[in-house]
This record gives structure tokens, sequence and C-alpha cells, in this order.
């Protein structure tokens, strides 16, 4: 069983329901995840949020936070997060951010550097993770941890 499949078994399970927001990730992680037939059952869909505008407009992204921290920062991931499932009104909700490459680094950030934030009834998180390989390895990383994360959180929370 995938990892995606396993997912969608225990949202299912405890009859949860997932959103999705992704910036570098540009909808991978929701495609895997609606790739699972009978997803419908549980997963409202995913928005792709690519620019800050989106990011603030769709998801209440806040300006001074994108101001203060950038796009690819733990308070933008968890601000998704939490936006996507506050205006969804989704059980659990996953949120990507990032620079895939091989531009957009900058002094600090650099190329592979991701925020995967997670937001349910048991508080929104984030995890900060540095991958190493081209842009479509950076992203399939950032998509496979974030599925870890999630499902992580659900056998603590959802046993």
């Amino acid at each position: 069983m995938s990892l995606e499949e396993e997912i969608g078994r225990l949202l299912k399970k405890h009859k949860l329901t997932l959103a999705i927001a992704e910036s570098a990730t540009g909808g991978l992680l929701t495609h895997l995840i609606t790739n699972v037939s009978g997803s419908s059952e549980y997963c409202e869909g995913g928005m792709v949020t690519y620019s800050n505008r989106m990011k603030e407009e769709e998801l209440g992204v806040k300006e001074e936070t994108l101001k203060k921290h950038g796009a690819v920062s733990s308070q933008v991931a968890e601000e998704m997060a939490s936006g996507i499932r506050r205006k969804r009104g989704v059980d659990i909700a996953l949120s990507t951010t990032g620079i895939a490459g091989p531009t957009g680094a900058t002094p600090g950030k650099p190329v592979g550097l991701f925020y995967i934030g997670l937001s349910s009834a048991w508080g929104t998180l984030s995890e900060k993770y540095q991958f190493q390989g081209t842009r479509l390895q950076n992203k399939q990383s950032a998509v496979d941890q974030a599925l870890s994360m999630l499902k992580h959180h659900l056998l603590k929370y959802y046993p």
C-alpha cells in the first residue's frame, strides 16, 4: 500500500477531511492524494498559490508576515495551512512552500529549502527541510515529507 493510500484509509476510517495549499510543489501533493481511487470522500481539493498576492487573497496570509519572513518561511507555511483549513472548513490541512531551484535562492535561503505546514484541531505547526536535488527531485522530496508528516499526525492523534 502506498503512503497516500494509507493516508486515505486513515482519513476515511476517522471520517476526516483534507485540503492542501501548495506553492513550490505546484500541485504535485494534491495530485498524489487525489490519484487514490475514492479520495473524493476525504479530499476537498488543493490550491496552488504561487504568488504572494494569491497567498494573501486566497489563504489570508498576512502581508506583514510575507514582508518580515518571506514566502519561504515557517510562518507562511503555517498561515497557508491554517488559512486553507479555515476557508475550506476541513479537519486537516497541509501546505508547502519552498525554493525548488535551480534559481530563486537568496542569502540565507538556498535552493532546496522547504517548509511544510499542517493545521488541525490539535494546532498548527511547520517543519523545515533542506533538499539537494534537481527541481523535480526537490519537489518530490517535499511531497514525500508532507505525506509522511500527515501520516504521523494521523497515527498520533487518530489511532
